[in-house]
């Protein structure tokens, strides 16, 4: 289960980190209605990153069987995967540092439920997270990451609350930390470093599924 709780932590973290547009907007949200607005909005974030890590470890664990049938091939699309994404990011923080990216208006939202609302569904909307997190858990079962010495269920259960814990604690870190905070994070210098550190997490990902080969 230990496995599951560092991985299901490092996954969060390493969806939830690379300072894009949903990051700026709840900063700038923040700014403007205040940090119990900021925090319902960053929990809609964290809540639609827990729900495509369940999806994900769901459909990994359902077809854990035909999974373990052809894992080696499994595990190296996932590698892939996660590789191409890993560069995506931070090709992405290199165009949006050079470019320098303004940061996106928040306007429209008045209270929290609307802001956790609007922050649930725009995240949803990126279909980047569960291609993301179904290459780490359809490589994770492969290599029988989630299930560790417990039963599978337990360690699929882990990895989704800590995916969604580690999501949360970032999120709120942007709307605790301040608003200096958040916008060091979201100028264009922290969104450079942000997207570089994701990057680096998630092809980090790919070699840790190869060595675990």
């Amino acid at each position: 289960m230990s496995s599951a709780l560092v991985a299901g932590l490092l996954a969060g973290w390493g969806i939830a980190i690379p300072v894009g547009a949903v990051a700026a907007y709840l900063v700038g949200l923040t700014a403007r209605t205040g940090p119990r607005v900021g925090a319902a909005a960053a929990l809609g974030v964290a809540t639609a990153d827990g729900i495509y890590a369940l999806i994900a470890v769901l459909g990994g664990v359902a077809l854990a069987g035909v999974i373990a049938a052809v894992a080696t091939p499994l595990r190296w699309l996932s590698v892939v995967v996660l590789l191409v994404l890993g560069v995506r990011i931070i090709l992405a923080a290199v165009r949006d540092y050079r470019a320098r990216a303004e940061q996106v208006d928040a306007r429209g939202v008045t209270g929290p439920g609307r802001a956790y609302l609007m922050l649930f569904g725009i995240t949803l909307l990126n279909p980047q997270t569960i291609l993301y997190f179904a290459a780490l858990v359809v490589g994770s079962t492969a290599t029988s990451v989630l299930a560790g010495s417990g039963p599978v269920w337990l360690g699929g259960a882990t990895f989704v609350l800590a995916a969604f814990a580690a999501s949360a604690s970032w999120q709120l870190l942007l709307v605790g930390g301040g608003v200096a905070l958040g916008r060091a994070l979201t100028g264009p210098t922290g969104r450079l470093v942000t997207g570089l550190v994701s990057g680096a997490m998630i092809m980090a990902f790919a070699v840790a599924l190869l060595l675990g080969g």
